[in-house]
């Protein structure tokens, strides 16, 4: 199982994204808290869509009550700090649960938890000049990254809904619809 951590996100929109892109990909999420907002807010109903309601994720008051838990996990923190790439790591064995921990928006992963686990840091290549990415681009950076070396292992690789091919009978499937 991949799982992503998210550590006390500061906006709903960015949450939103982050459930959708979890449903979309089978993956669990959980988050730390405390938020700024509820789980009803608006905006991040609007990003996550009806997508939400199918959501596997667990709410963690604060850190204390994730690291009881998650003391012992394979956890990979995505900070600007690390020297280490993200697409150099090993993430395509599907037995072994593997998780992505994000920081805040505002303030990353707070650096005491980065410096206990300096050897499990990540980063994502950017300018030289930049501070950060979007958190819920992200998330789906390296997610997507885990999934493609686990090959999609879960995930639909063709068009299901509409079928395999609809793009090439689309325009007859139209005539028959008229």
């Amino acid at each position: 199982m991949i799982g992503i951590i998210l550590y006390r996100p500061e906006k709903p929109a960015n949450l939103g994204n982050i459930m959708r892109t979890c449903v979309a990909t089978n993956v669990k999420l959980f988050v730390i808290g405390p938020l700024s907002f509820d789980f009803d807010d608006k905006s991040l109903k609007r990003a996550g869509m009806d997508y939400i309601d199918e959501l596997d994720y667990e709410y963690f008051k604060d850190f204390t009550e994730f690291d009881k838990k998650f003391f012992n996990k394979n956890i990979y923190y995505v900070t600007r700090y690390s020297k280490n790439i993200y697409s150099e790591g090993n993430y395509s064995n599907i037995v072994d649960d593997i998780y992505f921990m994000f920081g805040r928006e505002s303030t990353g992963i707070p650096h005491d938890i980065l410096r206990k686990n300096i050897d499990k840091t990540i980063r994502i290549p950017m300018a030289a000049s930049a501070r950060s990415l979007n958190l819920s681009n992200s998330v789906a950076i390296v997610l997507f990254e885990a999934l493609r070396q686990q090959k999609y292992s879960g995930l639909a690789t063709r068009e299901e809904i509409k079928g395999e091919d609809y793009l090439l009978n689309e325009e007859e499937i139209k005539n028959e619809e008229n």
